[in-house]
């Protein structure tokens, strides 16, 4: 019986916690992974070797292409190369014809220094670990809708942890290992309290961030059509009819450099609207990484003179505060040492939620009694998550060197296998006892990321021996970290295979009310 606001709050605590822990599990792992997204996406592309180029040369190219291929296109999305980013991706918006299936354009890949088509294998790269982490692999709205309700949840399980919690400080440096459920119990504590202003702020700001989705009356309530709200809070620019009259794009370099020149930063992305008409458009985002705001301003140009037309950025407090808040959440301001720091920090929430849950059924199991249903489901979904996901992605990145470099709809191909390998996982391991389970889902998870230098320096050039001989630092970051991993999860195979029944222990007020 619960008698007092702190038992209360453990109750709240440990049932957020456990309802919505495996997608928040899942998704504090793919978004950590996230945070390398470009890196991901340039090893999974072994092929392309970039040469690195301005933003003005890139812009040049791309839009040399695109008057080759999609002159009469309506619009062009344009997104160049940085310093993380090899190639410059471009979404073109087809004219409709009444006389084809209606489907959206594929994304061109080209290589900003000549403006080709990248030669490189089809791949959704880090892309894919980002999107899963707010979509979850579901048609949209449904994944957004569903991360956001784990997400607030999670925020509920936070805040709820806080008050029960009475010594926080000492969990801080609270860790006793081999004590069965004391130990779970220590070591959710310590990566909750470790990271604490992390979790809350990463969770709160996942929130934020697709709030106008989640609460749209204030928007409808306000603007007449939604592209309107757009415009006043994403720096989208006035919309411009074609007038019908072919005039050709004024060259892009000059625009390019005017709004580094007003931006004081790099451009991130062009937006071409009608580019063969006389009422063209060029609207130039700034980089995100040049401020902690995620939305950054936009200028917009003429496309037939060059002229300037107007400038979007200098909203309110409201919509500044909401764009950093975007931009701690996706931290692609931050540079190599703060976006490790994130990667670590990720890693403290995936711990803090998969501890949790192993809590839940270390506190439930008693010794020598037959565990209820509830205990087996939860016991064997915490194995099918926490063992079963990471093989999952590592499959996904062996896919990537084993499916033929020329395979149709591979990056479909690599996708699938991901999901095929851990639900494959999820289901054979109902096949063994629990504790062996275990001991065998991080030994597979172990052997899969230990293969994927070995596959890669067997089926590409530039494996981990030669990515260390040419000095290819990124490669081989990615190959060692590959191995890091396989070291954590071959240490907790070993962890799990000597772990033995503890009996039940006498636990202070305070554990009892965590618990």
């Amino acid at each position: 019986m619960r008698t007092n606001v702190r038992q209360s709050m453990a109750w709240i605590h440990g049932w957020l916690g456990l309802l919505a822990g495996w997608i928040l599990f899942a998704m504090f792992l793919t978004g950590t992974a996230s945070y390398f997204r470009p890196e991901i996406t340039q090893w999974m592309q072994p092929e392309f070797r970039a040469t690195p180029v301005t933003t003005l040369h890139a812009a040049e190219t791309a839009v040399a292409h695109m008057q080759r291929v999609g002159a009469d296109d309506l619009q062009w999305y344009i997104y160049l190369p940085d310093a993380r980013t090899a190639v410059t991706r471009v979404f073109e918006l087809r004219k409709p014809d009444p006389k084809a299936a209606k489907r959206r354009a594929p994304e061109i890949v080209l290589d900003p220094a000549t403006g080709d088509n990248v030669h490189a294998r089809e791949t959704r790269g880090g892309e894919h670990f980002y999107r899963f982490h707010f979509q979850l692999q579901l048609p949209h709205p449904w994944g957004r809708w569903l991360a956001g309700l784990c997400a607030m949840f999670m925020l509920g399980a936070i805040v709820s942890g806080v008050i029960t919690h009475k010594r926080i400080f000492a969990d801080f440096f609270t860790l006793r290992w081999n004590k069965g459920q004391r130990s779970w119990l220590d070591a959710h504590n310590v990566s909750a309290v470790l990271a604490l202003p992390y979790h809350a702020m990463i969770t709160y700001t996942g929130l934020i961030t697709l709030v106008a989705m989640y609460m749209p009356w204030p928007v409808v309530a306000t603007y007449a059509k939604p592209a309107e709200f757009a415009q006043a809070a994403f720096g989208i620019p006035t919309e411009r009819d074609a007038k019908g009259v072919a005039t050709p794009l004024v060259a892009i370099g000059p625009l390019v450099a005017d709004a580094e020149r007003r931006f004081g930063a790099p451009v991130a992305t062009l937006v071409v609207r009608n580019p063969s008409d006389a009422a063209s458009t060029v609207t130039l985002y700034r980089h995100s990484s040049a401020s902690l705001n995620g939305r950054g301003p936009s200028v917009t140009y003429a496309g037939g003179d060059g002229r300037f037309l107007e400038g979007a950025g200098g909203v309110g407090p409201a919509l500044a505060t909401a764009g950093v808040m975007l931009g701690l959440h996706v931290a692609q301001f931050a540079g190599p040492a703060l976006r490790w720091a994130y990667f670590v920090l990720g890693l403290t929430g995936a711990a803090m939620v998969g501890t949790g849950l192993l809590l839940w059924t270390a506190k439930r199991r008693k010794p020598g009694a037959v565990p209820f249903f509830g205990l087996k489901l939860v016991e064997r979904l915490n194995i099918g998550v926490i063992a079963g996901l990471p093989i999952g992605m590592a499959a996904y990145l062996l896919a990537n060197r084993l499916i033929p470099a020329a395979a149709a709809n591979r990056a479909d191909a690599e996708v699938a296998t991901m999901f095929w390998a851990w639900g494959g996982v999820a289901l054979l391991q109902m096949l063994r006892p629990a504790r062996r389970a275990w001991t065998d889902g991080f030994a597979i998870g172990a052997i899969a990321f230990a293969a994927i230098p070995v596959v890669d320096t067997v089926t590409t050039p530039r494996g981990l021996p030669a990515s260390i001989l040419t000095g290819d630092t990124l490669f081989a970051a990615f190959d060692f970290a590959m191995l890091a991993v396989a070291a954590l999860l071959a240490l907790g195979a070993w962890r799990s295979a000597r772990s033995k029944p503890v009996a039940k222990i006498r636990k202070s007020v305070s554990e009892t009310v965590h618990a």
